[in-house]
């Protein structure tokens, strides 16, 4: 099933093939989501057996089950593509501004078309970013969220640490990741539709590069440990990870860990 990539990042069918090994992979990685831009969120549906539409709504609720009750005024939504985990926040957070930033202008443009009609548009704001050099002031977000990004990132602890710096001293973050299921059975129904189910539907699609990436992806991802001991790297006191779906993702929770009563004095 393997689809060789050529020395330049593009697979034998023509769509971007990322590869991390070479310097050119951060522009590697935005061609791939400009050609996939399109059809990104039927893909989405169709390779997770419609549970995309489970995981995300969860992982919000995580959140809210997670932070600490102080009001939600403003939230970064990270590598937001097209608009999904945006527009969920918006709606479960009523009166929070919620701002979607994406290094890719194609899903961003995509993002402001979904959401147009959306009754929470007026709260709603998109832009290009990159999440290893967030244009914030410092302390600018009550929460700060990812879903589906870290994998894509050159340099996890670098992106982290940005999201860390423009949270709020009582912020939250969330990352939704793909995961390894801890179940041996599971993870092997897993890797056998990953590795080789969504592969051949992208080949289908004329997308083979891309959906190669994917799975590959996912090695390059810290474990369960090694996540959460990153997070306490850069700088959060409070760290957990809530699984679904038997493993295949997790939403990973960090406190910034400074009580109110401690950031109000700073």
């Amino acid at each position: 099933m393997a689809t060789a990539a050529t020395a330049d990042g593009v697979a034998p069918d023509g769509s971007p093939y990322p590869d991390r090994r070479r310097p050119t992979f951060e522009r590697e990685v935005r061609a791939m989501f400009t050609h996939i831009a399109v059809r990104y969120d039927w893909f989405d549906h169709v390779a997770s057996a419609g549970n995309d539409y489970l995981w995300r709504p969860r992982a919000l609720w995580d959140l809210d089950r997670f932070h600490d009750g102080h009001p939600l005024r403003r939230i970064l939504d990270v590598g937001c593509g097209t608009g999904d985990l945006t527009v969920l926040a918006a709606r479960r957070f009523p009166r929070a501004e919620v701002f979607g930033a994406d290094f890719t202008g194609a899903m961003v443009a995509r993002a402001e078309a979904r959401t147009v009609r959306d009754g929470v548009r007026p709260r709603v704001r998109y832009g290009r970013a990159s999440a290893l050099h967030l244009p914030f002031r410092s302390g600018t977000f009550d929460v700060a969220m990812s879903a589906f990004v870290a994998r894509n990132l050159p340099n996890l602890r670098t992106a982290f640490g940005e999201l860390r710096r423009v949270l709020a001293p009582t912020g939250t973050l969330l990352t939704l990741e793909i995961t390894e299921p801890p179940s041996p059975v599971i993870n092997r129904l897993f890797h056998a539709h990953f590795d080789r189910v969504v592969p051949w539907l992208g080949a289908a699609v004329h997308s083979a590069g891309p959906y190669r990436y994917l799975p590959e992806s996912l090695k390059f991802l810290p474990d369960h440990d090694a996540m959460l001991a990153l997070l306490h790297d850069v700088g959060f006191e409070r760290v957990e990870a809530r699984r679904q779906s038997m493993g295949i993702v997790t939403s990973y929770l960090a406190g910034a860990g400074i009580p109110e009563s401690r950031a109000r004095h700073r």
